[in-house]
Formats: structure tokens, sequence, C-alpha cells
């Protein structure tokens, strides 16, 4: 029973790795500078680095009525 079980395990692990083989692959040099690109573009839109304008913001608190 064993053996069945460690065929199974062996052709999964088989398959697996032919599916790995067909992933494309970069540098990660080539990843880092792409990255870092990606963040310079668009980190005028990024609210953490820019912040939230107070009109715009949905969690700002509210103000009491001045009416009552």
């Amino acid at each position: 029973m064993s053996g069945t079980g460690n065929l199974v395990a062996t052709r999964k692990l088989v398959e697996q790795l032919r599916f790995e083989v067909g992933i494309k692959r970069l540098k990660v040099s080539q990843a880092a500078t792409d990255l870092k690109q990606f963040c310079l573009q668009n980190a005028q839109l990024d609210p953490l680095l820019t912040g939230i304008h107070p009109n715009t913001n949905p969690f700002r608190p509210f103000k009491p009525c001045l009416i009552l």
C-alpha cells in the first residue's frame, strides 16, 4: 500500500515540476528595477505618501451640528 502512495506522490511531484518548468522567470535585479519604477510613477497617487484631502476623507470625524 505504501508503494502505491509513494508512486502517486512521485507522479504529483513530477507533474508539478513539469508545470514549473514552463513558468517565465525574471532576474531579481530586473524585477527590483521594474518595481522601483512602478512605485516612482505612482507615488503621487498613493494616499500613504501624499495624505488624504480632508474633504474626501471617508474616515474624518464628524462635527457636531451647530444648530442644536
